[in-house]
């Protein structure tokens, strides 16, 4: 199966470059990630440039993965469209027959993207917003279960899971492709930007490496921690 196929391959032949549709269908495939309130707050920069990928091994900490790839996806969050997508979502919503099903359904859309979705995601340079999520979270906490809003790391961590999800479904799809991938973290991140011309607001997840793998490139076998040492069943 992909997921045990899937491995982070580190050195890629050159030689044997992976073809563009292939990178195309696995980002299509890859924003069909599930993802936070379907606010969908991610960016991909794909680097096809060959002049440009060169620039980035260095940035990359002169990994091997960089140094190799055809291409390299860089995925990013952007906290800053939020107000965007909200009203995006809000469009999508069919059309209201002012009565029944369909206007429940509006109303509830126009309190989740309208209310619920600015509380979550505005922010301030006093932190004014993060003191209102933090103290009605403990007050409606004193009496019921509530969802705990903070403040911009809370933000940040939402927003990067759903990022990861986009590329780990990027990851398997270019391995069902017949191709591999290598996640990597090490980068200068303030380079990085720089150099591909990223809005200021991005902030970058991760940088996935992509190419015809090697056997070279797999380093030793895939160790795992028993399954005990990471599961409590309850």
């Amino acid at each position: 199966m992909l997921v045990r196929a899937r491995r982070s391959v580190r050195k890629f032949d050159r030689e044997m470059p992976v073809p563009d549709d292939a990178v195309r269908r696995s980002i299509e495939l890859a924003l069909l990630s599930p993802n936070s309130s379907n606010m969908q707050l991610w960016h991909l920069t794909w680097v096809r440039d060959p002049a440009v990928r060169e620039r980035m091994v260095t940035l990359c900490m002169g990994q091997n993965a960089a140094k190799t790839a055809s291409h390299l996806v860089v995925f990013q969050t952007r906290q800053d469209l939020w107000r965007r997508h909200a009203k995006w979502n809000l469009e999508q919503a069919p059309p209201s027959s002012g009565s029944g099903p369909d206007e429940r359904r509006m109303k509830l859309m126009r309190k989740y993207y309208g209310v619920l979705m600015p509380l979550a995601y505005r922010s301030d340079p006093f932190g004014l917003n993060t003191l209102v999520r933090r103290l009605g979270s403990f007050l409606l906490g004193l009496t019921r279960p509530v969802m705990r809003l903070g403040g911009s790391g809370w933000q940040r961590v939402i927003l990067h899971k759903s990022c990861a999800l986009a590329a780990q479904t990027f990851m398997l799809a270019i391995q069902a492709e017949g191709y591999d991938t290598c996640p990597m973290e090490g980068f200068d991140a303030v380079r990085v930007k720089k150099l591909l011309a990223l809005h200021r607001g991005a902030d970058i997840c991760m940088i996935v490496a992509v190419g015809n793998g090697t056997p070279a490139g797999v380093y030793g076998e895939r160790r795992r921690l028993p399954t005990e040492e990471v599961l409590t069943i309850i």
